[in-house]
């Protein structure tokens, strides 16, 4: 097991890169990543799978949300993605995880979340866990990996012994997540943790006080939450958590 680095538990980590429409810096654009660089923030960022198996920077399943376009992710060849223009932004397209190490090249901890490719939580993973091998290899800069998906968290353990991984983790009330009653009520207690040789978690804000997390703490392992949207909230997370992913405000950077 990696140990997590200090850095993930001292720069308040920005959700998805520091985005905002407003500035013309859609989530997990490149202009978010230099402006969270710029800021001396964390990032995080999230993965999908292309159709020709490179892992992209991006949140959703489907394109419209963040493009306008029609259809799956997956279903888009990398070089087509990269065509895509998102909304709100300045033209730039959908990147590979590639191009964002190297635009990052070591200059801030990058968070990498893998979105579920099963669906349901279970092992399909597809090809997700080894594009971001790939992309990863020879990269030095400080990196953490995580997902939902506790079977995804076990493959990086195979994929990527060396780095440090953990299990991002909610409250699974069943009307926020398209998954069974039986599959929520197993992810809610963390059941994986040891099992994905994980080193951290980060869980849903408004469950902080689970005595699961309780229980891993005085473990020490370190508690990461999400999605922290304001100073008011960031100082009640902050009772529990040791670090933040936050959005929609500018946290303030330890001294």
């Amino acid at each position: 097991m990696s140990t997590l680095p200090e850095v993930f538990r001292r720069l308040p980590i920005a959700h998805r890169a520091l985005h905002d429409k407003a500035d013309r810096r859609p989530e997990n654009s490149r202009a978010a990543i230099r402006a969270a660089m710029a800021a001396g923030y964390g990032i995080e960022i999230d993965l999908q799978l292309s159709a020709d198996g490179q892992a992209m920077v991006f949140h959703d399943y489907d394109l419209e949300r963040l493009t306008g376009q029609k259809g799956a992710l997956r279903q888009r060849s990398a070089a087509d993605l990269g065509q895509i223009a998102l909304l709100h932004g300045d033209g730039e397209g959908i990147p590979t995880l590639a191009e964002v190490l190297a635009l990052v090249a070591g200059r801030a901890p990058l968070l990498i979340e893998l979105k579920d490719q099963d669906g349901a939580m279970g092992t399909n993973l597809g090809g997700l866990g080894a594009a971001t091998a790939a992309a990863l290899k020879g990269y030095n800069g400080p990196v953490a990996l995580m997902s939902f998906n506790p079977n995804a968290v076990a493959e990086m353990a195979t994929l990527l012994p060396e780095l440090p991984r953990g299990i991002t983790t909610s409250d699974y009330d069943t009307a926020d997540w398209p998954l069974s009653q039986d599959t929520c009520d197993r992810l809610r207690e963390i059941p994986d943790f040891d099992r994905t040789g994980s080193s951290f978690i980060s869980h849903e804000a408004r469950d902080l006080g689970r005595p699961r997390v309780a229980e891993l703490k005085a473990r020490g392992v370190p508690i990461l939450c999400w999605t922290i949207c304001s100073p008011e909230a960031e100082a009640e997370a902050r009772k529990i958590a040791d670090n933040i992913t936050f959005e929609r405000y500018l946290a303030a950077i330890p001294a």
